[in-house]
């Protein structure tokens, strides 16, 4: 008799972004519509020093600090680490050195790619320059990367007023993260219930507490959770949220209200959408119950079960 295989774990590709859109105050305006015009802008503190990249408050006093100043596109590499396997969306797309560049005129260093043709041609001490892209549009990327130098230095800085036409007054900073995500036995048991309509935890064995989605361990007692426990399908809303900001790529009319949800049995609550009902109509111990996406393969949202309102006592402890 040969013992059972031990069911696979899922691994996935999963991008994780978050891009929003920022305003930019008088100092990082100055900085990034300079980098468009082929200008490299610090700011000076109230002590003297030269800060690029620069910033609004100065570090040390808090203070408010507004003296821009122009410094070299050539500068000193002070340190550096050999990347030699590019990324998308990194500035080269062949084997580079992300070096920090303290630019004649500055007092400290900025990050950037260095352009070498291998980690044998860096040091910390070369001199390098700007390389500036061919397109510029008020963005760091404007700096495609640096290049080795060998000619005369910058100089130091030169003060300057920030003005220029049609300034860059906000910027799209878009967060970005791919990987392959492998969620581990627990949560691959969670997932693969989920596509037959079934809820699945695990219990602690010692304070006893299910774990839903579970995590493969008590957080609280740092013991393995290996006792399944299918919890649900319906549950109590703990707590709520009216959400009233439409989301990029999402298709739900707003208002609409997200909410955590108690499945019965369960010793914590979870995240979920709460529909079938007025948002305005929605509240604490509202007993509800899950709606699936066509295929099963998790909950749409959750909609009233039509029961009596929860007590209070029933599911304070699960806030």
């Amino acid at each position: 008799m040969t013992a059972a295989s031990p069911p696979e774990v899922l691994r996935a590709p999963l991008v994780v972004e978050f891009p929003f859109t920022r305003s930019l105050g008088p100092v990082q305006s100055a900085f990034l519509t300079g980098l468009r015009e082929g200008v490299v802008l610090g700011v000076k503190t109230s002590d003297g020093k030269v800060m690029v990249p620069p910033v609004e408050y100065d570090p040390v006093t808090a203070e408010e600090i507004r003296e821009l100043v122009e410094v070299g596109a050539t500068g000193t590499v002070t340190t550096w680490a050999w990347n030699d396997r590019p990324r998308p969306q990194q500035p080269l797309d062949t084997p580079f050195a992300w070096v920090l560049v303290k630019l004649d005129g500055a007092d400290t260093a900025l990050l950037h790619a260095l352009d070498a043709p291998g980690p044998d041609a860096v040091r910390t001490g070369m001199r390098v320059r700007v390389r500036w892209a061919a397109e510029r549009t008020g963005a760091i990327t404007d700096i495609a990367c640096f290049e080795p130098y060998g000619g005369p230095g910058g100089g130091g800085p030169v003060p300057h007023d920030g003005g220029f036409a049609d300034a860059v007054t906000g910027i799209v900073a878009e967060a970005r993260l791919d990987y392959v995500y492998s969620p581990g036995r627990a949560q691959t048991a969670y997932i693969n219930a989920l596509s037959e309509r079934r809820t699945v935890g695990e219990r602690c064995p010692s304070c006893h507490k299910v774990y839903v989605p579970p995590r493969g361990a008590c957080p609280t007692c740092g013991v393995a959770t290996t006792d399944q426990v299918e919890v649900g399908p319906a549950g109590t809303v703990t707590t709520y949220c009216i959400v009233n900001i439409k989301a990029k790529n999402l298709d739900i009319e707003v208002p609409y209200v997200y909410a955590h949800i108690a499945l019965d049995g369960a010793g914590l609550a979870l995240h979920g959408r709460i529909g079938g009902i007025p948002y305005d109509q929605v509240r604490m111990g509202l007993r509800v119950e899950p709606v699936w996406t066509e295929g099963g393969r998790h909950p749409d949202h959750y909609r009233p079960t039509g029961e009596p309102d929860a007590d209070y006592d029933a599911y304070k402890e699960l806030i």
